[in-house]
């Protein structure tokens, strides 16, 4: 097929190189602008950007898809398709009009759960054991359109957002290529309107740990926000980020929320709202992850002091 594709990350790479490798003529890559990134905050160009010139492909990165000019662009491509994967912008209804065959989008999970911009961290904040990817037909809605074909994928005991993106990556690629392939054949299912739930995007304010919730709630926060934005709290003045953390049931109610009720050479354990966590790597300001014992080894951590 002659196809426009639509995406930033590196989730939408994969499949940008699947469909490639798959013999599809992709014609236009459309991208996010380049953006500041990393501690020299330099322009750096998107994941898709970097494939699509490593494929010779012809790339833009417009800040709006309503300018007359990117109208006339993707009218010129006389495209069958548009393959849409975590774009980070809105389309238009006279963008969605444009391919012949309309617009489809690649979304990471299973369609009604998790309608927005952030599915897979907050499958892994809700507890969630299974998710997927959906090959959508896009319309004006949310993600709301038609379901054409899912792929179901199990949430493991220790995945984070990162293990689970590339899981997802690899098989959002996998089910366009095998979605286009019988593109024909495919029917087209409502979703249905219960089930419903929407994933808000990760803000930064949500990084502040709550010892007031159960250790359950909070370990599933640490993995559904690693890497992105982490979690922190302070102790002594000084903020720590957690990232990894075992839950350990106790029924004691008579500690702090917050309070270290276990301090040794290997480990250091914080009361919840119910249960325990057993602290495993860390992070203090400017420096890098580390296990739990090297923090321990640089900081004296007793019983009784209290995490805000």
């Amino acid at each position: 097929m002659k196809l426009i594709f639509a995406g930033t990350p590196k989730f939408a790479a994969q499949a940008l190189d699947a469909l490639v490798q798959a013999g599809h003529e992709v014609k236009l890559v459309l991208t996010q602008p380049d953006k500041k990134a990393g501690r020299g905050m330099r322009l750096a160009e998107s994941a898709v950007a970097v494939a699509a010139k490593h494929r010779a492909l012809r790339v833009e990165k417009p800040d709006s898809l309503k300018q007359p000019a990117i109208h006339k662009l993707l009218h010129e491509q006389d495209a069958d398709l548009m393959i849409v994967v975590a774009y980070g912008m809105l389309l238009p209804a006279s963008v969605l009009e444009t391919p012949r065959g309309g617009c489809i989008n690649i979304h990471a999970s299973l369609l009604p759960r998790w309608r927005g911009a952030a599915p897979i961290q907050r499958a892994i904040e809700a507890g969630d054991t299974m998710t997927g990817i959906s090959i959508m037909k896009m319309d004006a809605g949310l993600d709301t359109g038609e379901v054409l074909l899912q792929k179901r994928l199990a949430i493991l005991h220790d995945d984070t957002s990162a293990s689970l993106f590339e899981k997802l990556a690899l098989l959002g690629a996998d089910a366009i290529v095998e979605a286009l392939a019988n593109f024909g054949g495919l029917t087209a299912s409502p979703q249905p309107p219960v089930g419903v739930t929407y994933a808000t995007k990760i803000s930064k304010a949500e990084a502040r740990i709550d010892w007031n919730q159960s250790a359950e709630v909070i370990e599933r926060r640490l993995r559904a926000f690693d890497p992105f934005p982490g979690n922190e709290s302070r102790l002594d003045n000084e903020g720590l980020k957690i990232w990894k953390a075992s839950v350990i049931a106790n029924d004691q109610t008579d500690v702090v929320p917050g309070a270290v009720v276990a301090a040794g050479a290997n480990e250091l354990r914080i009361q919840c709202g119910h249960g325990q966590l057993s602290v495993e790597t860390v992070q203090r300001p400017g420096g890098n992850r580390i296990p739990i014992y090297q923090y321990l080894l640089a900081k004296n951590v007793s019983c009784g002091a209290v995490f805000s």
